[in-house]
């Protein structure tokens, strides 16, 4: 077994003592697990799950806090303090995380924050950061399909929509159009691929799109009506900023689901709203 530096690894308790626990890390020797960090009812071979990474003076330490980020991960974090060397940011853990002066594209300033991939310096073995994010997502022509769920940390604001960094991998770009919900840098959330172009490039949607979409999305609506008393105030003339606000869906999807529904003579479509008919009724 080797010990994975800022990751969690899982670990024998193999000492006690009055400042906490020793942990076995073979080839590492023993790693302290500080008092403040054990479990209650933790004994002498129980095995324990636990983030590794270095003190301020360089030992390896276990804690069984999460940390916000893990080394190959990318993070929206905090700059807590800035010295002749770099920055540091909160990332859960009382050490802080470091950020050299070459790895910012602009300077870092307290208070503020970045995005950043964490990962392990070749020469000083120690976790460091960086925002140039780039260089870190991967090359490699990605195998998702259309309507793949993935999950998104979305990245920066563009001309176009928002960046967004797909499954701690890829990148991938929501459209400013297709969007009915306010998005900021650093926010996770769920995504669906529309499509990998020849470049390699990902179109994203916040909703399912196809057909699988929309037959997800009619049993949805159906629910919410038999729920509101068999009416809603809300058909395909209205606005899509109001249809994504109540069921989180393009107005695209909302009216499909409608005609979808329609066909099957479950609902009714009025001037200002949708009713059940006696075929889709709440009994």
């Amino acid at each position: 077994m080797s010990i994975n530096l800022g990751k969690f690894n899982t670990l024998k308790v193999v000492k006690e003592v009055d400042f906490g626990l020793y942990l076995d890390g073979e080839e590492e020797g023993e790693i302290l697990l500080p008092t403040r960090y054990v479990p209650a009812g933790c004994k002498v071979g129980d095995e324990l799950n636990v983030f590794l990474y270095l003190d301020s003076e360089e030992r390896l330490v276990a804690t069984t806090l999460e940390p916000l980020v893990q080394v190959g991960g990318f993070a929206y974090l905090e700059v807590s303090w800035v010295n002749q060397y770099g920055a540091f940011l909160n990332w859960g853990l009382m050490k802080d995380l470091f950020v050299p002066f070459r790895e910012q594209k602009q300077k870092m300033q307290v208070g503020k924050r970045y995005l950043i991939h964490a990962h392990l310096d070749e020469e000083s073995y120690r976790i460091v950061a960086s925002a140039k994010v780039e260089r870190y997502l991967s090359k490699e022509t990605p195998q998702y399909q259309p309507g793949q769920e993935v999950q998104i940390l979305v990245w920066q604001k563009t001309d176009l929509g928002f960046k967004a960094i797909i499954d701690d991998t890829y990148a991938g770009l929501l459209y400013e159009s297709e969007i009915f919900q306010p998005l900021h840098a650093g926010m996770k959330m769920k995504a669906y691929v529309k499509q990998v172009r020849e470049d390699g490039k990902i179109d994203l949607s916040l909703s399912k799109g196809g057909q699988a979409g929309v037959t997800d999305f009619s049993a949805t609506l159906l629910e919410r009506l038999q729920q509101n008393g068999g009416y809603l105030p809300m058909g395909d003339k209205s606005p899509a900023e109001e249809i994504y606000a109540l069921f989180g869906v393009s107005k695209k999807v909302f009216k499909k689901a409608l005609g979808d529904l329609y066909k099957k003579r479950l609902v009714l479509l009025e001037p200002n709203g949708v009713r059940l008919t006696n075929g889709g009724s709440c009994d």
